[in-house]
């Protein structure tokens, strides 16, 4: 028997960083994000033997183990091991041995939610194994808890919903671990306007996400008011955003993601860089209105809007960079869990 789950990687469009606790806890963070045709994928395959095999096919990645109650992290393949931990601690032994296999299809530290995703995936699909009683709302919850809580990896919440819940999505985090997950009814033809213009690029750099967010967390608090206020700025960005989008201003999107993107640079040291100023230049003055780092910063993804035949402009021009295009359409289902018996 195979067990399959997948679920989208994601692009945040506005309000990044006001998920990211205490800044959540004390003002109220909201961001907009949209679900993209990339996935991360889990398959699970009931061995005959007394063992758990656990493997990243993308990271060229295996172990394997004894059947037990706890498998060690040790900083290799700890998402797997976070999930399987919990999933016992909370539902009780599995007596059967199995291999797990992961793949992402964007590399990891990119800024597209990978591991947050990767975490949904794996853990969708021990719900679809040992049938267990969880919703969208609970998927997210315990996979954030994994992440944060039992591996102790920072960052923010808004990757685990993303994932679970799938779409175009306006997102609000509040204290003591309140989410709430406002789907948006968007026009087909603004949706295809906004992907035919906006230009998703792998800069061919990753960085660890966890420094940076923990530097933010560090500003807010320190009562860093031009790090918080920042924030807050990105707080309305996200809002603006919502209404743009909804409204069909699609050709506003580009001076909406500069916005955010100035203010983004001043919630901590290391979000950008030279590097990423000189892309940014190059697009700006290629015909692109505006754009965004993917994720916490450092590198990785970047999104760049490019109204009218512009985009044609921007990736001629930014081919001496050496980096990649990557092709996608926005999605709107989630986590996907499926048995092959």
């Amino acid at each position: 028997m195979m067990i399959r789950s997948k679920a989208p990687l994601r692009i945040g469009l506005a309000g990044g960083g006001t998920d990211v606790s205490p800044y959540s806890d004390l003002y109220g963070g909201v961001i907009l994000n949209a679900t993209i045709s990339m996935y991360a994928y889990c398959n699970i395959e009931l061995l005959p033997s007394d063992e758990i095999i656990i493997e990243s096919r993308d990271q060229h990645q295996s172990q394997a183990f004894p059947l037990s109650d706890r498998l060690p992290t040790d900083g290799i393949l700890d998402l797997a091991k976070g999930v399987y931990n919990r999933v016992v601690r909370d539902y009780g032994s599995i007596r059967k041995g199995f291999k797990l296999s992961t793949y992402v299809d964007a590399p990891a530290g990119s800024g597209l939610g990978t591991s947050s995703t990767l975490v949904v995936a794996i853990l969708g699909a021990f719900v679809e194994w040992l049938k267990l009683p969880l919703g969208d709302y609970d998927i997210a919850h315990l996979a954030y808890d994994i992440e944060r809580v039992d591996l102790s990896l920072a960052g923010g919440k808004q990757d685990q919903y993303a994932a679970t819940f799938g779409g175009v999505n306006l997102m609000e985090f509040y204290r003591d671990d309140k989410v709430i997950v406002n789907p948006l009814r968007i026009r087909q033809e603004y949706l295809y306007e906004l992907n035919n213009n906006l230009l998703l690029y792998y800069t061919s750099t990753t960085r660890e996400s966890a420094r940076i967010i923990e530097k933010q967390s560090e500003n807010v608090h320190k009562n860093n008011q031009a790090s918080i206020d920042a924030m807050h700025h990105l707080k309305d960005q996200a809002l603006r955003m919502k209404e743009a989008i909804l409204k069909g201003d699609i050709d506003n999107i580009g001076t909406i993601l500069d916005y955010g993107f100035q203010h983004k640079k001043a919630m901590a040291n290391g979000i950008s860089n030279d590097l990423i100023e000189n892309i940014y230049d190059t697009v700006l003055r290629n015909g692109a209105t505006g754009g965004k780092i993917s994720g916490a910063g450092g590198g990785g993804f970047m999104i760049f809007y490019c109204p009218k035949n512009t985009r044609y402009d921007v990736i001629k021009a930014l081919e001496p960079f050496g980096g990649q295009f990557y092709n996608y359409q926005f999605t709107k289902q989630g986590l996907v869990n499926w048995t092959i018996k």
